[in-house]
């Protein structure tokens, strides 16, 4: 794929950070529970790679943040390394992982990533954004237990739609 395309794909997530929050918080505590900013930071790994990706995962919060007030500004830092690990771990991911079955290397490379994105995003809230009163069970709650609709919905989806712009030939075909 060309650096252009890639640029391109990786504009339109980006886009879409800011689109599907709008969205989805029009149904009440939507946001919350599904996490629609996470969905285009997977997509960008997964698509465009982990240097694509981790832009589309600090580009994306950011300018929700700016132009919608989505994230609130104090949480914008956590979202955005959270997205950029998501993302960044989905492209490399993706690199490593070959089954030769190309739905078999986005779930196992979407759930990998969704793991290390997790511990990434709960180490820096634990040394960073806490003042020392982050424990493991807060973040075994914050992220896993609060967030099993998202995971959820992200799993049913985002290889859906990734294997959809690879028939679609909007994407490199893999195999």
């Amino acid at each position: 794929m060309t650096s252009i395309k890639k640029i391109i794909i990786t504009a339109a997530l980006s886009a879409l950070c800011v689109i599907l929050p709008m969205a989805f918080h029009a149904i009440p505590n939507a946001g919350v529970f599904l996490s629609p900013m996470h969905i285009p930071a997977f997509i960008a790994g997964l698509t465009v790679g982990p240097f694509y990706g981790l832009i589309v995962g600090l580009v994306g919060p950011f300018l929700s943040s700016v132009l919608t007030g989505m994230p609130v500004f104090s949480y914008m830092p956590q979202m955005m390394i959270e997205l950029a690990s998501y993302a960044f771990f989905a492209g490399i991911f993706m690199k490593i992982v070959h089954t030769y079955n190309y739905m078999a290397d986005l779930y196992i490379s979407l759930v990998l990533s969704m793991i290390a994105g997790r511990i990434v995003a709960g180490v820096c809230r634990a040394l960073i954004f806490s003042d020392g009163g982050y424990s493991f069970n807060a973040w075994l709650a914050s992220y896993f237990a609060s967030t099993w609709p998202a995971m959820i919905l992200q799993l049913a989806i985002i290889p859906a739609i990734v294997f959809a712009l690879e028939k679609a030939r909007l994407i490199e075909k893999r195999y």
